[in-house]
């Protein structure tokens, strides 16, 4: 309702002069009753309306700032959303078929800001210092309530006309533009104003700007460049030129696709090559170049199209289906550029751990792959309900009321979450180690989010959920620093006391002397006396990185304890079992041994120190310690000569040998 406070024609001078200036106390009242309406209203707006100075100024600078092609530019929905309300609230829709209708009132803000622009430019400053346009409270007296016209003015009309007379528009009836007062205290454009702006508009849309952007939009500069008939022209309301500009921006979007695709294959592959890289990872590039050049080209077109076509459905119904088809394609190649783009930084720090001596990255990295995933499906889900008008508030709390029932029902997959982030916190095992864990045996291939799995000996797959690793022992060869190996070296009863010494001192030379054979503790004596043997305890432990260069290095030590006996007449034995006959004449069947001399055990063990440095002395391993085992399965490569005799090479003299 209307706040307006008439005369009364039928009193005297003083009476009118009364009912003219309102008393102190029926201005406190109304502003009283104006804020108990703002409280009922919910809150204050944020435009200024308190003189019909503030509300021009408020309108001219939130149009002036959410239009033009850089201002919007630079703005985000929210802020343009706000400067939108702003001018909005300055108009006084009330009443009007605009009411509860925003792109409508916008609509209408629109073109009484271009026809503001088309009359004067406007001095906020002077605007403010004029007595009717800076008081609260002005009275237009012949109307008998708070108004003030802004156009036409005394000093407006004359010049104004000339102008619609220099480019042949009526001026007859030139219109008007008012604001009045609202029982709130607010200054607004009135009723009939917001009526009449489009049309008046529509009237004065020849004459040039006096202010506001010389150009407010890309489609505005491009149709001043065309011909009229592609700019009147149209097809199921899409502008002749529109279409035209449709099937360029397709052209260039395909080209922003075919150059993306080719510069993320090619930087990617050139990162990759830094690496080790499998054919497994050159095939994820391959695959994932294509999204980022779909997203490119998508981006591209929402984009342009945004800035060069009015995106409303009311105006242009077909182009606002295109974009809102861009918007959700955007959401879903949007949704698998970014997995993608999570394996391709995956692949990278995967090949970068590979290179580190901790394990604990080979098995962070993976579920960091795992987490970024999840969070990109999530964000892509919101752009998309976003893009399909869902509201995202009312959905987001229904999700946080059913994620209650959800966590319940998913009790063991919330526990074997949190068993994997025990494991990744306590590390009892890395991705690569020899584990035992309960009746499963093998090595460790993956740790999930709801678990892990093993790949055992016999090359199936066991799958342990995390929540169990919590409460399960778990024995991990992977983390041994030494492997031990224990076992006899069992040889013939008629080896010689000085033999023995001999042997026994070489394996422990031998086993100085090689390089993965822990130094500074091991057993090698003569230990027991078998049914068919002399044993040996060989008690070493190699200090290797895996079980196949523990089973390499193995093996140099046993071929070199077979060389040693060969070299020192040792035999080994046979369980065998030998039948004597009894003899009274017990001298033909036992030879004593000589008594030892002071030195014979120290001779005895030079001669087995001797006889291993003498089979070590030429041995490669000497000079470099060899590397872990490295399984290619590639065939070995043997050079023949031309009678079929194998080619060695040495690489010690550089020349070249035949062995027959």
């Amino acid at each position: 309702m209307l706040f307006a406070q008439n005369s009364n024609s039928n009193s005297g001078s003083s009476s009118s002069s009364k009912s003219a200036t309102p008393s102190t106390k029926q201005v406190t009242q109304v502003l009283t009753d104006a804020e108990k309406k703002i409280e009922e209203a919910g809150e204050k707006p944020t435009a200024k309306l308190d003189t019909p100075a503030d509300t021009i100024t408020t309108f001219i600078k939130s149009m002036y700032d959410s239009t033009g092609i850089l201002e919007t530019a630079a703005l985000t929905s929210e802020d343009l959303e706000n400067l939108e309300d702003n001018a909005i609230a300055c108009l006084w829709l009330a009443g009007t078929k605009y009411e509860d209708d925003r792109k409508a009132a916008l609509r209408v803000a629109t073109a009484l800001y271009r026809t503001m622009n088309r009359i004067e430019l406007i001095d906020f400053d002077q605007l403010q210092e004029t007595r009717n346009f800076s008081n609260k409270d002005y009275r237009d007296e012949g109307r008998g309530k708070y108004e003030i016209v802004w156009f036409p003015r005394d000093d407006q009309a004359t010049e104004f006309k000339k102008k619609l007379q220099s480019v042949g528009i009526d001026t007859d009836n030139v219109g008007r533009i008012a604001l009045e007062r609202n029982d709130m205290m607010q200054w607004k454009f009135d009723q009939q104003t917001v009526e009449n702006a489009i049309a008046m508009y529509e009237k004065y849309e020849d004459l040039e700007p006096v202010a506001g952007h010389a150009i407010e939009s890309v489609s505005e500069l491009i149709e001043s460049a065309l011909p009229r008939s592609l700019v009147e022209g149209n097809f199921i309301g899409v502008k002749y030129w529109q279409w035209l500009l449709i099937l360029i921006l397709i052209f260039l979007g395909l080209v922003i696709d075919l150059f993306f695709r080719t510069f993320v294959r090619a930087t990617s592959q050139k990162v990759m090559q830094k690496g080790r890289i499998t054919e497994d990872m050159r095939e994820t590039v391959k695959y994932s170049a294509r999204p980022f050049g779909l997203l490119a080209a998508a981006i591209f077109w929402i984009v342009t199209l945004k800035l060069t076509l009015k995106i409303t459905p009311d105006e242009n119904f077909t182009a606002y289906v295109l974009y809102s088809a861009l918007r959700i394609y955007i959401a879903v190649i949007g949704t698998v550029t970014a997995w993608r783009f999570v394996d391709l930084c995956a692949i990278y720090f995967e090949t970068k751990a590979k290179q580190t001596s901790t394990k604990f990255d080979d098995v962070l990295i993976p579920l960091l792959r795992k987490t970024f995933k999840v969070f990109v499906v999530a964000i892509g889900l919101v752009y998309a309900a976003n893009a399909l008008n869902i509201p995202i508030a009312p959905l987001l709390a229904s999700l946080g009321i059913a994620s209650v029932g959800i966590s319940f029902a998913m009790k063991d997959t919330v526990e074997n979450f949190f068993g994997s982030v025990a494991v990744l916190l306590d590390r009892p095992f890395d991705v690569g180690d020899w584990v035992v864990i309960d009746a499963a045996e093998g090595i460790v291939e993956q740790v999930g989010f709801r678990s892990t799995r093993i790949r055992t000996f016999y090359n199936s797959q066991i799958t342990i959920p995390n929540a169990n690793l919590v409460r399960a022992k778990v024995d991990n060869y992977g983390r041994r620093k030494y492997r031990r190996w224990k076992t006899d070296l069992c040889v013939q009863y008629d080896t010689t006391p000085e033999q023995l010494i001999a042997f026994t001192e070489g394996v422990r030379e031998l086993i100085r002397t090689h390089p993965y054979t822990r130094k500074d503790y091991y057993e090698v004596y003569c230990n027991d006396f078998g049914d068919s043997s002399l044993n040996i305890l060989l008690y070493v432990f190699f200090e290797v990185p895996d079980w196949n260069t523990e089973l390499r290095e193995r093996e140099r030590l046993f071929i070199d304890i077979v060389r040693l006996a060969d070299a020192l007449g040792v035999s080994f034995a046979f369980p065998t079992r030998t039948l004597h006959l009894y003899n009274e004449d017990k001298d033909e069947m036992h030879h004593p041994s000589q008594t030892p001399l002071s030195s014979t055990e120290r001779r005895a063990n030079i001669l087995g120190v001797h006889a291993a440095q003498k089979l070590t002395k030429n041995q490669p391993w000497r000079k470099h310690k060899p590397g872990a085992v490295v399984i290619t399965g590639a065939p070995t490569n043997i050079k023949l000569d031309d009678a079929g005799n194998p080619i060695i090479e040495d690489d010690d003299n550089g020349g070249k040998e035949k062995k027959d």
